[in-house]
């Protein structure tokens, strides 16, 4: 279990919660009181007995060496993954030998982890034979992507023609006209299957109640969703990876066809968005060995957390495959060759003035671009009048933080971490500014979680 005596801390596990309710639940259980016969194995599992409310005690089991984070069953009702059982057992083992000794799992800890591996085990055979891709039939294949591609084409006249009526109109318009027509643009969007201008026709929409300045971001974002729409509908003439980038955004579905990269792993940040319809989490990996940072993604149901959870300041030995299109960084988690473990390791730092010139490379590769990451090095957490940034220690150059990332509680953790000292901080950079994900000190000492 990441080579047994190698514990977790607190702030690991409890960025498995899957809601803030559950965290405060399972650090209450984070003590001996309600536990018995709780244990681990050098296999990467912990087990034990929680006392409940009725007279049989819940019975808990967390396999830490699982591929994609750790997997949880539980005796109690609860529907949440992890519920406040799991996590406090982990807490509990987080703490030490003396709470959580290592020995031989119970029969009922053991059927349930034993059938894991089985199933862990077959899963593989069965990927590695290549039977299920091996069964479709590849003309009818070809038929469903013609079809799905002459539908986004008559989604995107149809969105070029809206947004012709909308600049003859003036920009003024949008804030009269109501947030209900860009609702049903985006609804007409996925009907001709093209999910990516959908989210984006939504984005537009909700431009006019943004504040002051308003109608420069909304022609901003008329001109990329114009750019998009172009490069679906002239996609032949484009080359081959800016095609790729360009059915992406689209919103159609593509293998992570790429070589696999196997290295070090480590997990810099994890952190959910969700709308009415999905709950997506994002997981940054940078590897020590490839000095690359990736992107996994992850998706639930709406009011569901997605099931793969990878805590912040682990690493892990595993394959990652990326997905097509220029300068994307999105992968897929490939075979695991170790369970996640805490490290010493971080990612290389860079200046902010090389962080803004890192983003505008990228939008060469992808101009819809938000953001890209990056780790700055030596910066200082510094207000700005009613705002804050991040001062280089070593030049005479500054990153404004993001609206979003000024209203998170993880901007006053980064300036305690700081306490007016330079911090190693990881984080998303792009045209709004700076947003921190991770943070470490400048000396020795632990990732912090900002997200």
């Amino acid at each position: 279990m990441t080579q047994q005596g190698v514990r977790w801390t607190a702030d690991q596990v409890l960025a498995l919660a899957p809601d803030a309710a559950s965290r405060k639940a399972g650090s209450k259980l984070g003590a001996a009181g309600p536990w018995s016969e709780a244990g681990s194995s050098d296999e990467g599992t912990v087990w034990g007995l929680c006392k409940g409310s009725g007279s049989k005690p819940y019975q808990t089991v967390v396999d830490i060496a699982d591929a994609s984070g750790p997997a949880y069953k539980c005796s109690c009702p609860s529907r949440k993954f992890p519920c406040k059982h799991a996590l406090g057992l982990l807490l509990l083992w987080a703490g030490g030998d003396a709470a959580v000794p290592t020995g031989e799992a119970p029969g009922w800890a053991g059927q349930w982890i034993a059938g894991r591996r089985k199933r862990a085990e077959e899963k593989k055979a069965g990927d590695s034979s290549g039977s299920p891709s091996g069964s479709a039939d590849p003309e009818a294949a070809r038929r469903r992507a013609e079809r799905r591609a002459e539908r986004v084409t008559a989604g995107a006249v149809e969105l070029e023609q809206r947004l012709t009526d909308l600049l003859r109109g003036g920009l003024a318009s949008a804030e009269h006209s109501g947030y209900g027509l860009w609702e049903e643009t985006a609804a007409r969007m996925v009907d001709a299957q093209a999910q990516g201008l959908a989210s984006r026709v939504r984005e537009l929409g909700a431009v006019p109640s943004t504040g002051p300045g308003w109608p420069v971001r909304l022609l901003e974002e008329c001109a990329l969703l114009h750019l998009l729409g172009q490069g679906w509908l002239r996609r032949e003439r484009l080359p081959d990876a800016l095609a790729a980038t360009v059915r992406s955004r689209i919103g159609l579905p593509a293998a992570a066809d790429g070589p696999p990269v196997r290295d070090r792993w480590l997990v810099l940040a994890q952190y959910d968005t969700a709308d009415t319809r999905l709950t997506t989490r994002r997981i940054w990996l940078y590897g020590a060995d490839s000095d690359r940072t990736v992107l996994l993604l992850s998706y639930g149901a709406a009011g569901r957390a997605p099931e793969l959870a990878l805590p912040v300041g682990l690493t892990l030995e595993a394959e990652v495959s990326a997905y097509p299109g220029a300068g994307q960084l999105r992968v897929a988690l490939g075979e695991q060759f170790a369970p996640p473990a805490p490290t010493a390791i971080r990612p290389q730092g860079m200046t902010t003035s090389q962080a803004a010139a890192r983003y505008g490379d990228a939008l060469r590769d992808d101009p819809w671009l938000e953001s890209v990451p990056v780790t700055l090095d030596r910066v200082v957490p510094t207000p700005d009048g009613d705002s804050w940034q991040l001062a280089d220690a070593d030049e005479d150059a500054a990153l404004p933080l993001t609206r979003a990332a000024r209203s998170r509680p993880g901007l006053w953790r980064l300036v305690a971490l700081s306490g007016g000292a330079p911090v190693r901080v990881f984080g998303e950079c792009g045209h709004q500014g700076f947003t921190p994900l991770t943070a470490w000190p400048d000396g020795p000492g632990e990732a912090i979680a900002l997200c």
